[in-house]
């Protein structure tokens, strides 16, 4: 309660009260966030009883960084059903969310700027330039245009998301200097001009029609997915239920039988089709963290299938 006897406060004693600056009053009350009570003979600004902890609610609030439309939406929920609740909710939901993204983004120049003071003296400038293109928290939509690029024309977008989810690697939120670096050659290798001579998709993977490419990389999934367990266990490659799978894509894609003459001149495609071994080298490097063996991906899961079809055709085909 207030000292004065109509129970109201002027802007000076309200501030005070709350700790705070009579400006910030002031602009609390112009933004109708803190509602005046009245106005005295000589137009000064006048306060009710319950000014004051809504003031201490409303520095709470921006305490936070809430911006003042949250602000707002918060106190008027809180004026119609008598308690904070859904606004309030969201409101912290979003700023951790918000909170989270600008540690992330810290935590990848931290790690940029350890790569850049860690490499050879002479290497600096050039190593700079390379992290430096990168942005903060990085955006992997660079990785995703050169997939949809390589991809068949009119695939069904819900088998395109299953690919892109497979072979678009997220960066890790709390970085490692070499992932950094990993990330950064990356983007510059999917993000240089093709020179229009270089084969982009293997022939092995030109399935007849959009369905049927589908199909492959809906088989060849299930294929890595198996590959993956049996490598995250050390197993050097072997004919198995992985292999037959991976097969089996490929002979279902193209309206064939999985038959031996067929494994023969696969393995023979897929040894002699282009290749993009660095995407691959750079996505390890990128998912896998400094110690302990790397984490399989797409394409090793592939070279592990096409060496235990190898094993299993007694081929010398390189993998």
């Amino acid at each position: 309660m207030f000292s004065s006897p109509d129970g109201l406060c002027g802007i000076g004693e309200l501030a005070e009260r709350a700790g705070v600056s009579v400006k910030t009053v002031r602009f609390y009350s112009d933004s109708g966030l803190l509602p005046e009570a009245s106005r005295s003979a000589g137009g000064h600004r006048r306060y009710g009883p319950d000014s004051l902890e809504r003031l201490r609610m409303i520095r709470s609030l921006r305490t936070m960084d809430l911006p003042v439309s949250a602000v707002r939406r918060i106190l008027d929920e809180e004026d119609t059903a008598g308690r904070a609740g859904g606004a309030l909710e969201d409101a912290v939901a979003g700023q951790l969310s918000t909170l989270g993204s600008q540690l992330t983004a810290l935590r990848w120049r931290e790690a940029a700027l350890r790569s850049v003071q860690e490499c050879p003296a002479p290497e600096r400038a050039a190593r700079l330039r390379l992290i430096g293109s990168v942005t903060a928290p990085p955006s992997t939509a660079p990785l995703a245009r050169f997939w949809r690029a390589w991809l068949p024309p009119r695939m069904p977008a819900r088998s395109v998301g299953a690919f892109l989810e497979a072979a678009v690697p997220q960066p890790p939120e709390d970085p490692e200097p070499v992932q950094v670096l990993a990330f950064a050659r990356l983007s510059a290798l999917v993000s240089r001009p093709c020179d229009g001579n270089e084969a982009t998709q293997p022939h092995a993977h030109r399935a007849a029609g959009a369905r049927a490419s589908a199909v492959l990389y809906a088989g060849l999934a299930e294929a890595y997915d198996l590959a993956s367990t049996e490598m995250r266990q050390d197993r050097e490659p072997f004919p198995g239920e992985a292999l037959d799978g991976f097969v089996d894509a490929y002979a279902s894609a193209h309206g064939t039988a999985d038959t031996t003459d067929f494994r023969l001149a696969l393995a023979r495609q897929l040894a002699a089709d282009p290749r993009i071994d660095r995407y691959w080298e750079l996505t390890a490097e990128l998912v896998s963290r400094p110690v302990g063996p790397p984490e399989p991906t797409p394409g090793s899961a592939h070279d592990w299938l096409l060496a235990a079809l190898n094993v299993q055709l007694g081929t010398a085909l390189p993998a």
